[in-house]
């Protein structure tokens, strides 16, 4: 991080099931790690498994005092309905994240766009949709640089059961590794 003053605000948005929330805890933990400003707050449906879901994570290096994200540096859906919903509010030069397992249309947007089936590759990579969360997560630090990577990292193994460490580190350096791929096509 730099001296410069920065304001992120992040909505994580999807279905219930799908780890948007802890992945916005993470995400607010690695901030902590970071010592930024950090702010993590999140709604979900009446349904713990399919009802809408999102974490909103605000980070800054300055004051602020309103806990929600109103108007999105980052956008990232993993549902058609979240994407839907959540759009209007991403800023005109902000970012869409958008998982193309889920999401087949996205409304014209001013706002940089990345798509990719991100379920599809957890799958594929390692043999699981459960890791989708961290993997999108890792995407989303390494295009924004919003939290330091190791940061991340560690937030990561001290956030997740013992057993599943290994997975979402896998899951990060998949994301960190995709987001790369992407960058360089700019």
């Amino acid at each position: 991080m730099n001296n410069k003053l920065f304001k992120k605000e992040i909505r994580l948005s999807g279905s219930g099931g799908q780890g948007l929330i802890t992945a916005g805890i993470i995400l607010a933990r690695a901030a902590v790690l970071d010592k930024v400003r950090v702010t993590q707050t999140q709604s979900y449906g009446p349904e713990s498994r399919g009802g809408a879901s999102r974490a909103d994570v605000i980070i800054s290096n300055d004051e602020f005092y309103y806990p929600e994200a109103v108007n999105f540096d980052v956008l990232l859906s993993l549902t058609q309905e979240a994407c839907d919903k959540y759009i209007v509010n991403l800023k005109e030069s902000g970012i869409l994240i958008a998982d193309t397992s889920n999401i087949k249309n996205i409304v014209h947007t001013d706002s940089k766009v990345y798509e990719l089936p991100f379920t599809d590759i957890a799958m594929n990579k390692l043999g699981t949709t459960l890791p989708t969360n961290i993997l999108t997560l890792a995407f989303l630090v390494k295009i924004t640089g919003v939290v330091t990577e190791n940061s991340l990292k560690t937030a990561v193994s001290n956030s997740v059961k013992s057993q599943y460490v290994d997975l979402n580190i896998k899951a990060l350096k998949i994301g960190f590794k995709l987001a790369s791929e992407e960058m360089a096509k700019q």
